[in-house]
C-alpha cells in the first residue's frame, strides 16, 4: 500500500478526534475523506504528514512507519495542500514547491527550473507565471498549488477541501487534474456527488470514526446519508458517468 493506517487514534485535550482510524489507500488511487464538519477529516490528513503526532496507531507510506522517518523524507514524498499571502508571482509559488529537494546552500538548476516549467504546462498555468498569486482567481490559486505540488514530484497528494469557493467548472477541472495524476491522493470533500464521481474508495468519518469504506457505489447508500449527514436521499446510478447519484430530499 502507499498509505496505511492502522488503529490510528489522536486526541484534542479530552476530546478525541480521530478514533481508531484503520485505511487503506493503493499506489495511485484516490481516497475521498467524506463526513460532517467535526468529524475528523483534517485533523486525519494532518497526521498523515506528520503535523501532528498520532497518540496511538501507526501510519505508513509504503513499509515505513513515518514515526521513524526524517520530516525531509516526508515532505520529498508527500505534498499537502497550502496557501501563501506573501506577494510572489505564480512562478515563485510553485518553486516553494522544490524546497524539500534542494539543500540550504543549493544552487538553482536545470533540474528545479524543468520540473517547475513543466508543472505549470501540466496545469496550464505556463501563460500566467509572471503573474502576482494575490490577483489570482480561486480556480487558478488552486491550479497554482496543484503545479507547486507536481513540481515536488510527490508520491502522495493530501487536499483538505479543494473545491471551497470554487465554481462548478473549476471544481470539475481540478477533481479531473488530481484523479489523473501519477500520485496516490487523499482528498477530503463534503460534496457526496463529487467524491462519486471522482473518488477510486471512499471513507466516511463521523465522530472520528471510520463507519463505513469501499468502493463509491458500496459506501454511498440511503441509510448512510441519513444516519451520518441528517438529509434524506434517493440514489440511482447516473446513466451519464455511470457513478452514482445522489438526489437529496427536503420533504
Amino acid at each position: 500500500m502507499s498509505i496505511s493506517m492502522r488503529n490510528v487514534a489522536w486526541c484534542a485535550g479530552s476530546t478525541v478526534i480521530v478514533d481508531g482510524v484503520s485505511l487503506d489507500v493503493a499506489p495511485g488511487k484516490t481516497l475521498g475523506l467524506l463526513g460532517p464538519n467535526g468529524s475528523g477529516k483534517s485533523s486525519l490528513l494532518r497526521l498523515i504528514c506528520r503535523l501532528r503526532q498520532v497518540e496511538s496507531g501507526v501510519i505508513r507510506l509504503g513499509e515505513s512507519d513515518i514515526s521513524t522517518m526524517a520530516r525531509r523524507e516526508i515532505a520529498q514524498r508527500i505534498e499537502q495542500q497550502a496557501t501563501t499571502d506573501a506577494d510572489l508571482s505564480v512562478k515563485d509559488v510553485v518553486r516553494l514547491g522544490r524546497t524539500p529537494h534542494r539543500g540550504a546552500l543549493s544552487p538553482w538548476d536545470r533540474t528545479d527550473e524543468d520540473a517547475v516549467n513543466a508543472a505549470l504546462e501540466q496545469v496550464g498555468m505556463t501563460a500566467k507565471a509572471l503573474q502576482l498569486w494575490r490577483t489570482l482567481s480561486g480556480g487558478e490559486r488552486q491550479r497554482t498549488h496543484i503545479a507547486r505540488a507536481l513540481a515536488q514530484t510527490p508520491t502522495e497528494l493530501l487536499l483538505d477541501e479543494p473545491t471551497n469557493h470554487l465554481d462548478i467548472q473549476h471544481q470539475l477541472e481540478l477533481l479531473d487534474l488530481v484523479t489523473t495524476l501519477p500520485v496516490t491522493s487523499v482528498i477530503a470533500l463534503h460534496d457526496l456527488n463529487l467524491a462519486a464521481m471522482f473518488c477510486d474508495s471512499l471513507a466516511v468519518l463521523h465522530s472520528g470514526r471510520v463507519v463505513a469504506a469501499g468502493p463509491p457505489e458500496a459506501v454511498l447508500t440511503e441509510e448512510l446519508v441519513r444516519d451520518v449527514f441528517g438529509v434524506r436521499a434517493h440514489i440511482e446510478k447516473s446513466a451519464v458517468h455511470g457513478r452514482h447519484y445522489i438526489q437529496y430530499l427536503t420533504r
